[in-house]
């Protein structure tokens, strides 16, 4: 367990796993927060998460990932997470055709319950398993270029595009609140001078006439 003085962090970045149920969200989950894989197969009762910090351009990024069921029942729950979330990982099993056909509806509800402006990423997982693939790299990223979103596809078993994938979300996220903040302070900065210059005329005209 941390101490409170290494827990330090610049930024908390809340992460959710979303995709159907058995494409490797909670196996996805494991290898980047404890660098650990399980082969028997893990079903998500409605909701998990863990927490890994990270070194990213020399910022301390605290990083509470959430993995959701995929299972229809579970649909109502998740949908309270989508809100808080500031990316989300879409994930697709490259060897199940259906999960692949899901991404659009898992897609639309991130569209209709999610932050605006929320990062995304879509994750054809289980790359490893070649001779069982039935969806192509480039199937995946024409489906990521026209969701106009980010793709990787990754092996949890093999550690295979795991760390790339976490790694590069967070980093888009990072340069999103930077910019935010950077522009509101921008805003701020030109009210203020809104108001300084309205003050400095306010009195200019005050000085009473000769």
């Amino acid at each position: 367990m941390a101490t409170a003085k290494s827990a330090s962090y610049d930024y908390l970045i809340k992460l959710l796993l979303i995709g159907d149920s058995g494409v490797g969200k909670s196996c996805l989950l494991l290898r980047f927060s404890d660098d650990s894989f399980t082969p028997s197969f893990i079903t998500t009762i409605g909701i998990d998460f863990k927490i890994r910090t990270i070194e990213l351009d020399g910022k301390r990024i605290k990083l509470q990932i959430w993995d959701t069921a995929g299972q229809e029942r579970f649909r109502t729950i998740t949908t309270a997470y989508y809100r808080g979330a500031m990316g989300i990982l879409l994930v697709y099993d490259v060897t199940d055709e259906r999960s692949f056909s899901n991404v659009r509806n898992w897609f639309s509800n991130i569209e209709q319950h999610a932050s605006e402006g929320v990062n995304k990423i879509l994750i054809g997982n289980k790359s490893d398993m070649e001779e069982k693939r039935v969806i192509s790299t480039k199937q995946g990223q024409e489906l990521a270029n026209e969701l106009g979103i980010r793709f990787m596809e990754t092996s949890a078993k093999a550690n295979i595009g795991v760390e790339e994938a976490f790694f590069d979300l967070a980093r888009d996220i990072k340069k999103r609140l930077i910019d935010t903040q950077q522009q509101a302070q921008q805003t701020r900065q030109r009210e203020e001078v809104k108001l300084d210059t309205g003050h400095t005329t306010k009195t200019n005209n005050s000085g009473g006439c000769c």
